[in-house]
């Protein structure tokens, strides 16, 4: 019998086709029989069958300088792959982005910061003494080039963002954004530029109140901070919070500061929630949120660490759960700026990112991956993970789950309430 691991700690038992093996069978076929997700597939765009196709960025250099991050490598590149396997990158208008300026990242980010970052980047200097002050070390090593990656993912976030300025599109993708912890002077959890910041500043030149949104596994702190103090963008965090797991914040009574207070909504969430729960949990904030904020724009960051069998071994989720979420965001037909974030599995990051590209474009996605370039490092990650998890041993008996989401009033002098069961 084999098992798939959903998370640590929780599996669920699948009988194999009789006789079903790797050497039989094909190892690409048996990793889709033994661990493949039940799809349940789009009908139509889930923006509502819009007349302009969604804005894509990419480039081959990009993809290339994205590739170097080494929390994940080549990662940029599984996911590109499996989208042009499935010719979605087709249907969609493919944009080229520009490198951010050193002026273009000020407009967040301190200029003693990104210094220190240019120069340390150029020498290779893992062990400069001022490195430690802003954030950079084990998290954030300190490594040749990686001002160039930052300022190629920032300025592709941009370049997102603008698109939907110029009305060139209404929905934006850059799955390689979406990098929400960095700081305005530290870098952070594998943050060294916070694009999704810098996407939004450059959404506000147009649209007047922004939205958003985090499904990432942790806390969109960074973003949230950038914008504690304002009333003219709106931040909403769904994450895991526990003592000891980063960045340690979000907790249901951070609302913001001055001006933003009641502008900042964090729901934290136990381990273990699926499909089912976390969507309603989503469904009732934003629909609250929406009602009360009436956004002009949407900025949607999509870290895939959430999916089952990511090593952060914390939710269960499946790529089903949060297409059901991004398609209720894309129902309100807004400008709507989307973004990766994490993502450790790098296979399942791959479908995930792709499974949730059909879902903006409406397509059916066949659950029989194509060949395509990245297609035997895939089903070797993938081999890897399945026989990591059938070691792994959990007990019939399931830990009831804290469901804490918030209806948000801004009318209301009090802090949201918190509904829990």
């Amino acid at each position: 019998m084999l098992t798939r691991e959903h998370r640590c700690g929780r599996s669920e038992e699948q009988e194999p086709e009789p006789g079903l093996s790797p050497k039989k069978a094909g190892i690409g076929r048996w990793l889709r029989n033994g661990c493949k997700w039940k799809m349940e597939e789009p009908e139509e765009p889930a923006d509502g069958g819009q007349s302009l196709p969604p804005v894509y960025i990419y480039s081959p250099e990009y993809v290339s300088m994205c590739d170097s991050l080494a929390k994940v490598p080549k990662r940029a590149s599984m996911v590109h792959s499996l989208i042009e396997a499935y010719a979605l990158h087709k249907q969609m208008r493919i944009v080229k982005p520009k490198v951010a300026s050193m002026e273009e990242m000020a407009t967040f980010h301190t200029d003693a910061y990104l210094q220190h970052l240019q120069k340390v980047s150029q020498e290779g200097d893992d062990d400069h003494p001022d490195s430690i002050e802003y954030g950079l070390g084990y998290d954030c090593p300190a490594t040749e080039g990686i001002f160039d990656y930052a300022a190629a993912v920032g300025g592709a976030t941009i370049t997102a963002a603008q698109c939907l300025i110029d009305g060139m599109c209404k929905i934006a993708i850059n799955w390689s954004g979406g990098w929400h912890h960095a700081k305005k002077d530290e870098a952070s959890g594998f943050c060294y530029l916070n694009d999704a910041v810098l996407g939004i500043l450059r959404l506000r030149r147009k649209f007047d109140r922004i939205l958003y949104v985090d499904l990432d596994l942790h806390h969109g702190d960074g973003v949230e901070d950038a914008f504690s103090f304002t009333s003219k963008v709106m931040t909403v965090s769904l994450h895991k919070f526990s003592p000891g797991f980063f960045p340690g914040t979000g907790d249901v009574s951070d609302v913001g500061l001055g001006k933003g207070r009641y502008y900042s909504v964090n729901v934290p969430i136990q381990d273990g929630i699926q499909d089912e729960k976390y969507y309603h949990i989503c469904e009732s904030v934003l629909k609250e949120v929406y009602i009360a904020f009436n956004p002009k724009a949407v900025v949607l960051q999509l870290g895939a660490d959430t999916i089952a069998g990511d090593p952060m071994c914390s939710f269960n989720m499946t790529p089903v759960g949060i297409g059901k979420c991004l398609k209720y965001i894309l129902q309100w037909q807004l400008a709507t700026l989307i973004l990766g974030g994490g993502g450790y599995n790098l296979a399942n990051t791959a479908r995930c990112w792709t499974y949730l590209t059909g879902v903006i474009l409406g397509k059916t996605l066949s659950s029989e991956i194509p060949d395509h370039e990245m297609y035997e490092m895939m089903l070797s990650v993938l081999l890897g993970n399945f026989l990591r998890s059938r070691h792994l041993r959990t007990s019939s008996s399931s830990r009831p789950g804290i469901v804490c989401f918030i209806i948000v009033s801004l009318a209301s002098p009090h802090p949201a309430s918190c509904l829990r069961r």
